[in-house]
């Protein structure tokens, strides 16, 4: 029963990875805790097991995600360069305090910022296509509070990254290529940070690699890759308002259960 979920986990994360750029680690981190609580892990020692299994499923599925993109030429590679220096060292940073630091205010601050701009994606029909000029400084700002956050709770950064590029003037199959490309990077270097934090953690289950439970891992990555790239030619048929709407929508999801079911 347990590996049933882990692959169809692996189905929807994949296909939200392709769809709209995300890791999928928004549904995948509560959905580990619940199965790891459910096998009897410790529970000082769950959640930090589910975000780091979640960030080396977002490898995976970032990687077919970007794949997908790129080859339909759906990432400007020249703003991932502008952002993933800031990116790497916010999330390396996040990994290195996640163990420390309460997530509690950061989701709560989050869960706000996630209302307004989903409110403001769906109300905003009109797409603006007129790219704005924006700053180094910005860019990196933005890249090392995505980076930071994502180590935190072991999501992607397609829900800071996409409605940051929609306001700079971006079009939505460009965010979200942009998203999934920034999903590569913070996935593999928090789940280098989280590997490294959990050798030194004794009572581990058998089968991890640090925080990383290699039967998720591989549960959920049989069925991630194949749906990724399903949800990556989905983005680039689908009308740009429609997803825009969706995603609004999806955020809007997300920020319920963040605020009211955390």
């Amino acid at each position: 029963m347990t590996y049933l979920i882990y692959l169809l986990l692996g189905v929807f994360a994949g296909t939200l990875s392709g769809l709209f750029g995300i890791g999928g680690g928004l549904v995948i981190v509560p959905t580990l805790l619940f199965c790891f609580r459910f096998l009897g892990f410790s529970p000082d020692l769950a959640i930090h097991m589910a975000i780091g299994t979640s960030l080396s499923i977002i490898v995976i599925t970032a990687s077919n995600s970007v794949f997908s993109h790129h080859r339909r030429g759906g990432i400007d590679w020249s703003i991932v360069r502008k952002i993933l220096i800031p990116l790497i060292i916010g999330t390396y940073s996040g990994g290195l305090v996640s163990s420390k630091l309460s997530a509690s205010l950061l989701e709560t601050i989050f869960s706000v910022y996630v209302v307004l701009v989903s409110l403001k994606m769906f109300l905003d029909v009109k797409i603006d296509k007129v790219e704005k000029e924006t700053s180094i400084v910005l860019y990196s700002i933005v890249g090392a509070v995505i980076g930071f956050k994502s180590a935190i709770l072991g999501i992607g950064g397609g829900t800071i990254s996409i409605p940051f590029l929609s306001w700079r003037g971006f079009s939505m199959k460009k965010a979200v290529g942009v998203s999934a490309a920034l999903g590569l990077p913070i996935s593999i270097v928090g789940s280098i940070s989280y590997i490294v934090s959990g050798l030194k953690v004794s009572a581990l289950p058998e089968q991890s690699l640090g925080y990383i439970y290699l039967p998720a891992f591989f549960g959920v990555i049989l069925t991630s890759s194949f749906f990724a790239h399903l949800g990556a030619k989905l983005s680039h048929k689908l009308p740009q308002e429609k997803m825009r709407k969706g995603f609004a929508i999806f955020l809007s999801i997300i920020a319920v259960k963040m605020i009211f079911f955390s």
